[in-house]
């Protein structure tokens, strides 16, 4: 039954700051790791498992999420899951070693994957069924913002203080959302105490989708398949997520219910969250990468310069939820939404090296909000059929195809990266020799500018080549980075078909009695 009143703003507030939690964790920590390397005396490939571990327990959660609450009561395990990740944040702020700091990251891992669905089918159960579409959206703000300020955030933190309090600002509002759950969510039935628990597919769940992660966390640093682990991981996910839909179908109390992928809008918008996801993270991964290594900036400039994209995202969110009450169609908003995206990708492609903070205002702004057109119409799309306990189990899967497409997008545009960074350098190095006039030009104004420095005309020829090289590295960067953003753009645009696959609704009408 839907909460009305002051109390369902509480609970809205409550489910959105946990949520928040989780959502900020999962991008804070990658400014902090060159401090935190530094400091624990680990190398960057070890400290790189802070981000792998959390992302693969986080994905393992996910899509059980709806089982655990149906099994213990949605409120028992919202509220657990907010205690765990609140005291393992203390523990990674106070870890003395870098095996230690990624233990409590998996646990906190484990914890916030509790959190996202869990949430999400709290708020879908405190607003009236009529309110969904506005519902969605004030989660969405939470789901879209807190990847994006993330790095501002940590950015921020580590200006004024050091990396163990991107950890310890986590705890006072741990606090607050777990005396706010225990206070003003209602406790559902446990309708799933007392069956048998399936062990088979708890353990092909972790196996399939904790290798899959992995694998795309570090398949690129490793260089893919020419490493044997990564191998092995690639079979692993490939044998392991048969079985465990094969276990799933024919066992009677599945951990995940596939039998949802019955409703067509559910089983289209996992591609589309597939797609969000892709867009959502691999841009947020790509543009800091960009500015940093490319420009010049520092994190926190970076961070600053993402945030009005994500204040436009709010301040769209809730208009959003209004529009899809009036009927409007969500295929179209999400429509604009994808084309709005493009439109963001295709400016970044354009990009110098002379531009500065004030050429990506207007890009990140679309961005935002292209975000907050694609984020609440896909949700309610992909949900909009699903009734009763399908709702948890719905909000698992769908948020798990979203990290997943994140994760997807992150290995693929890492990986674009690295291919076509060889194909312009030899493309621009070609250039480079004693019959091209542009080239001849340049070295020799190069050389005239050392030698009036005091260089012999020896060291002032080694020093033009040297200033060659790195135009020539930076040039490379910059054509290689405008390939990504051009890529990520055609993949939103050419997924607007796959809206039309799902059903048009005036409103996502979906029970009040989703327990």
């Amino acid at each position: 039954m839907a909460e009305v009143g002051l109390k369902k703003w509480i609970i809205t507030f409550t489910v959105i700051t946990a949520s928040l939690l989780e959502l900020i964790d999962t991008t804070i920590v990658n400014v902090a790791i060159p401090q935190i390397q530094g400091n624990l005396g680990a190398t960057l490939e070890d400290v790189a498992w802070l981000s792998t571990g959390y992302a693969v327990a986080n994905v393992i959660v996910l899509p059980m999420s709806g089982w655990l609450g149906n099994r213990f009561g949605r409120k028992n395990y919202f509220l657990t899951s907010i205690i765990v990740f609140t005291l393992v944040s203390f523990l990674c702020g106070n870890a003395t070693s870098l095996n230690e700091l990624i233990l409590f990251r998996i646990i906190q891992g484990l914890a916030g994957g509790g959190l996202i669905s869990t949430a999400q089918a709290i708020l879908i159960e405190t607003w009236p069924r009529e309110d969904v579409g506005i519902a969605t959206a004030l989660f969405g703000l939470g789901a879209v913002v807190g990847p994006t300020v993330g790095p501002t955030i940590g950015g921020y933190i580590l200006e004024i203080s050091s990396w163990p309090w991107i950890f310890y600002v986590n705890i006072p509002v741990g606090i607050l959302a777990a005396y706010c759950t225990y206070t003003f969510v209602r406790a559902t039935p446990k309708e799933g105490q007392g069956q048998p628990v399936d062990w088979w597919g708890i353990a092909l769940l972790a196996i399939a989708v904790g290798s899959l992660q992995t694998l795309l966390e570090k398949g690129e640093s490793e260089d893919w398949f020419s490493t044997p682990y990564i191998t092995a991981l690639a079979v692993a996910s490939v044998f392991g997520l048969l079985l465990f839909i094969w276990r799933e179908l024919t066992t009677d109390h599945p951990i995940v219910n596939f039998k949802i992928m019955r409703h067509r809008s559910f089983s289209v918008g996992m591609f589309t969250s597939f797609i969000l996801g892709f867009g959502l993270y691999g841009s947020v991964f790509v543009f800091p990468v960009f500015c940093q290594n490319l420009l010049g900036f520092s994190p926190l400039q970076t961070g600053e310069i993402l945030f009005p994209g994500g204040l436009c995202t709010i301040v769209m969110m809730p208009f959003i939820g209004i529009m899809l009450k009036k009927g409007v169609p969500a295929q179209i908003m999400a429509t604009f939404g994808m084309f709005a995206f493009f439109v963001f990708c295709w400016m970044l492609s354009n990009s110098t090296l002379q531009s500065g903070t004030g050429d990506f205002f207007w890009p990140l702004v679309i961005r935002g909000v292209g975000m907050a057109l694609l984020f609440v119409p896909l949700t309610t799309l992909a949900i909009q059929d699903l009734k009763g306990p399908e709702i948890g189990q719905g909000s698992g899967l769908n948020n798990m195809m979203r990290q997943l497409g994140g994760s997807f997008g992150i290995a693929a545009l890492t990986t674009l990266i690295h291919i076509r960074s060889g194909f312009h350098r030899s493309v621009l190095l070609s250039n480079v020799n004693d019959y091209n006039q542009p080239f001849v030009e340049r070295f020799n104004i190069l050389i005239k500018g050392f030698m009036a420095k005091g260089q012999t005309l020896f060291d002032a020829k080694i020093m033009a080549a040297k200033a060659m090289e790195g135009i020539v590295t930076k040039q490379t960067m910059l054509l290689t980075y405008d390939d990504a953003y051009w890529v990520a753009g055609l993949i939103m645009l050419f997924s607007i078909p796959l809206l039309y696959l799902q059903k048009f609704k005036k409103n996502a009408n979906i029970p009040a009695d989703v327990h």
